[in-house]
């Protein structure tokens, strides 16, 4: 037990300096760059004296760290597709037959806890997390002006709820570490429970609403807003709602709140918004900020489009593929799903001429990770290609949602409606194709938010969490293997070893 103890604590106190040492390789920019990681410069503070001259730009370079790190391989490529998408019916593994086999364990339902995506995926959440609390601990003792304290401080916040968030939707009880640990006990912490870490996000989120601004200047944007802490609330809220009816009134106060603050509105074209051109634009809530600097590998690290691109033509390796279940779960003339699913033969909206695949390739992929092929070889295979977390879309379909389940069906088809209206725009026969949703029957209503749901977010690594959290995931998921114990992923094993035994698994795994 000792041993093991003694490997727990080694494993912490590496992530801890790890995250110190990241944070000091951070100098402040502008624009997207203010993520930017740099080669550490000579001089520049060793991750145990990071915080020894702590002062305003000590504070710049720490909480730019945590945007920093979100764009990493774990955070972002085949850890975070494998917990996140590809249990859903909405995607497969992709690829060749015999490369990255260990995905289809997640396709199939047949992972077990020693798999290596889930300690990845964990790990990268708790090197969030400490990043977060590095800064929490020791932003607020720095001399520096009140409003940009209390803004970095909510920063913070929101990217610590969100990161718990990811964790607690995946793996149930986990622990709970709000601070920076001390002890040998805080270094070993047992799990909390899920309901606790709910608790955690929700006051998380509350201050971070309080502390950040609705918008910035264009230096600072892509950082998080009151608008993100009040979508994000709303969609923890909406989760816990399963359990807690009485969570649907804060999911439709959170979602008005955004609606009526007039920062947002539905981007017009829903195919370039998933471009780089069209990164931050009116309809971003959230972000993660990627980086393509040409000889800087620091910056350009983000592997999430070059790990679903197209094989065929250089410009990514083909993983994360949709299904032809989300293929024809469309509409006909749903214009979305052109913008979702690049087909062989098909010509882009860029001008790309999709080729056909070799032996065994994928025949699709997923086009809201494309990034122009020629572009795509020109930038580390697309790394400068935002994540999108949150979108307008997703609220207004939220609010649609939780009007529903309150018995406001008016409301309710009034958001629905305007997330249709959007794709009905660009329809090849508007008349005919995408009709408005008109039954204010509580059941079918439901039916067709959840299909809007589907169809808009797809391949956003949403479907899967959100099909469990609606209770129909026995329904939908069962024919493809899943069982009740898959509503949550395992403790990855390697966690439970180096806590000696204090992390216990979940049921039935």
């Amino acid at each position: 037990m000792l041993r093991n103890k003694n490997i727990l604590l080694s494993r912490w106190a590496a992530l801890i300096f790890s995250s110190l040492l990241l944070m000091s390789l951070m100098i402040s920019s502008c624009s997207k760059d203010f993520t930017s990681a740099k080669s550490a410069l000579q001089g520049a503070p060793t991750g145990t004296d990071f915080w020894a001259n702590a002062d305003a730009a000590t504070a710049a370079r720490a909480v730019n760290a945590i945007y920093a790190n979100l764009r990493t391989w774990n955070n972002v490529a085949f850890a975070a597709i494998c917990v996140e998408n590809m249990g859903s019916d909405d995607a497969i593994k992709g690829s060749v037959a015999t490369d990255a086999t260990y995905i289809n364990e997640y396709d199939n339902f047949t992972v077990d806890a020693s798999e290596g995506q889930l300690d990845g995926f964990w790990t990268a959440q708790y090197q969030n997390i400490n990043l977060c609390n590095q800064v929490l601990a020791n932003v607020p003792a720095i001399s520096m002006d009140a409003s940009l304290k209390s803004r970095y401080e909510g920063e913070a916040k929101f990217i610590r709820a969100w990161s718990y968030f990811r964790l607690v939707r995946a793996f149930g009880n986990i622990p709970l570490i709000m601070k920076l640990p001390q002890t040998a006990e805080e270094l070993n912490p047992k799990q909390s429970t899920a309901a606790e870490v709910y608790a955690a996000i929700d006051q998380d989120l509350t201050e971070a609403a309080g502390l950040l601004p609705a918008t910035y200047g264009a230096a600072d944007v892509g950082r998080a807003t009151k608008g993100a802490a009040l979508s994000l609330h709303a969609k923890v809220d909406m989760y816990e709602a399963g359990k807690d009816a009485s969570k649907w009134q804060n999911v439709l106060d959170y979602t008005n709140s955004v609606i009526q603050s007039g920062v947002y509105s539905l981007y017009p074209d829903y195919y370039a918004m998933f471009r780089i051109r069209g990164e931050n634009c009116s309809e971003s809530i959230f972000e993660v900020q990627c980086n393509y600097v040409a000889g800087n590998s620091d910056i350009s690290n983000s592997q999430y489009a070059q790990v679903q691109g197209n094989r065929e033509t250089n410009a990514g390796w083909g993983f994360n593929v949709p299904t032809t279940d989300l293929l024809n779960a469309f509409e006909p003339g749903d214009p979305r799903l052109a913008a979702t699913i690049m087909r062989a033969g098909v010509t882009t909206p860029d001008g790309d001429v999709v080729p056909p695949p070799s032996a065994g390739a994928p025949t699709m992929y997923n086009m809201k990770a494309y990034v122009p092929f020629t572009l795509a070889v020109a930038t580390n295979q697309g790394a400068d290609q935002n994540v999108r977390v949150l979108r307008y879309a997703d609220v207004l379909l939220m609010n649609a949602e939780a009007n529903n389940e309150l018995g406001h069906a008016a409301d309710a088809l009034t958001s629905l409606e305007k997330v249709r209206a959007r794709a009905r725009a660009k329809s090849a026969n508007p008349t005919v194709d995408l009709p408005k949703v008109t039954t204010t029957d509580k059941d079918q209503l439901r039916k067709a938010i959840y299909h809007e749901r589907r169809v808009e977010l797809a391949m956003e690594n949403d479907r899967y969490f959100d099909v469990i959290r609606q209770g129909r995931a026995a329904t939908i998921f069962g024919p493809l293997g899943w069982v009740a114990k898959d509503s949550i992923w395992p403790i990855p094993q390697a966690e439970i070893d180096n806590s000696g035994g204090i992390l216990v698994q979940n049921a039935g795994w």
